[in-house]
């Protein structure tokens, strides 16, 4: 029996092997990320169903495109907060219920505004889940093997959406646009019961919560701890006011390692999310027939998980934000080949799934990078506020990319734009170099700095 009766619950944490619990919040968290990254993409795959159907320009679909993106926006910046206050459970749940729910609504809009307006309600889910679960699974994870782990689980979202091309193409073969939607919605829903039952909650944010002992105690039981009921457990990190973690963003040296943060994964998903959305209607408009467009785009999807996985490795391995900056670059490079050499046939599905593994890869690298930037008092609004922002990167990409179709018309033109935000965002994120550390240790107080020494250690 353990007799500590003050446990550091982070170091116990990090000085244990990963137990199958810790594997089980794993699995949840990445069905959960395969159902976001499913949704998140779906319109992109049935947007040339819905032109030809409702008879509307490509411009027209740009709002459709971007109510979602919209709604994903308000949504992480509202869980943030919300989630390091009532926990990360909650707000995961009621986000998997949101989406699946108005996903499923989707299917039976008969009007571009209804479903613009059902759109952009999916969307406060979607932009919930993804930052509560990278939250979730980083306060669960053993610092030497948190890369790897979340971006696996990150790697669901490409998986999601890279499937959903396959099943899109499947589907649009024999049935129309609405069983994509109907798929999309109803799954998630029926596994919700389950996902309930079976998710826990972070063990650090009820010690940030001060949940009674014996609950945290039998928590972490479950990873193969022996503690009793009256043991103690503590965060050795720097104290944070938790009645106003938004504002503490920009406070403690935060502020310019946070705005560095946004505009990195404002690039990144600029770039994402304008091939998510309109990658089929490029290749459309190039004689690819509909099911090829769709399996292009999920190619583009699927090299994510690849890029992803290699990211986290050499991020728990190397330097993690030039890690990250060099796989950006690389996916710079790969567009403006894609513009310059135009491939076609096999060789533009093989380039695409490059593109897609440096670009989505380097994403998820930052997945990793943020939770370790914050304090768990303040975690999840960081990252929350990281995807919020950094979503209206990928709102102007839906609602815009219509526009530089029409005035770019040849299908080179695209990739020569995208490459200049995936080069912005290699900059930034190579520009986050120990600034946030030093201003933290500028103005830091006395007691926060055993916490600032652990991070120094690192």
């Amino acid at each position: 029996m353990n007799t500590n009766k003050l446990v550091d619950i982070k170091a116990w944490i990090d000085s244990r092997p990963i137990s199958a619990f810790q594997w089980r919040v794993l699995f949840l968290c990445l069905i959960i990320i395969i159902f976001d990254g499913y949704d998140a993409a779906v319109m992109g795959f049935i947007a040339p169903a819905l032109i030809e159907q409702w008879h509307i320009s490509r411009a027209a679909m740009g709002p459709i495109l971007g109510a979602a993106m919209f709604g994903v926006a308000i949504g992480a910046l509202i869980a943030g907060p919300l989630s390091d206050r009532f926990g990360r459970k909650k707000i995961i749940l009621l986000a998997v219920m949101i989406f699946s729910a108005f996903s499923l609504i989707c299917a039976f809009a008969t009007t571009p505004l209804q479903m613009a307006m059902m759109r952009f309600i999916a969307g406060l889910g979607l932009g919930a889940v993804m930052p509560n679960c990278v939250t979730l699974l980083a306060e669960y994870m053993p610092e030497r093997r948190k890369g790897v782990m979340i971006t696996l689980m990150f790697s669901g979202f490409n998986i999601g959406s890279g499937l959903g091309g396959f099943i899109a193409a499947a589907l649009l073969a024999h049935y129309h646009w609405n069983a994509v939607l109907i798929f999309g919605g109803a799954l998630p829903l029926l596994m919700l019961p389950l996902l309930g039952y079976l998710l826990p909650e972070s063990a650090l944010n009820l010690v940030v919560r001060r949940a009674p002992r014996a609950q945290i105690a039998a928590l972490l039981n479950r990873m193969g701890g022996q503690f009793q009921q009256d043991t103690a457990f503590v965060l050795n990190s720097p104290r944070i006011n938790r009645n106003s973690t938004i504002s503490q963003l920009f406070h403690h040296g935060f502020a310019r390692g946070t705005i560095i943060l946004w505009v990195t994964y404002f690039m990144g998903l600029f770039v994402i999310y304008l091939l998510n959305g309109w990658l089929p209607t490029i290749m459309r408009s190039g004689g690819i027939s509909l099911e090829q467009a769709a399996i292009l785009a999920g190619l583009f999807q699927l090299g994510g998980p690849l890029g992803g996985i290699l990211v986290g490795a050499l991020m728990d391995k190397c330097n993690a934000r030039v890690m990250i900056g060099v796989v950006y670059l690389l996916g710079c490079l790969c567009l403006l080949a894609q513009g310059i050499f135009a491939f076609s046939g096999v060789a533009l599905g093989v380039f695409i799934f490059i593109i897609g593994m440096c670009i989505n890869g380097a994403q998820n690298g930052l997945q990793v990078y943020s939770p370790a930037y914050y304090p768990t008092e303040m975690r999840a609004t960081g990252v929350s506020w990281m995807h919020g922002i950094g979503r209206t990167g990928a709102i102007l990409s839906s609602s815009i990319g219509g526009l530089l179709m029409g005035a770019f018309p040849a299908q080179s033109a695209i990739f020569f734009i995208l490459a200049l935000p995936a080069l912005l965002a290699a900059i930034s994120i190579v520009l986050h170099r120990n600034v946030s550390l030093s201003l933290k240790i500028k103005g830091a107080a006395l007691d926060d700095l055993p916490a600032l020494s652990q991070t120094l250690n690192k």
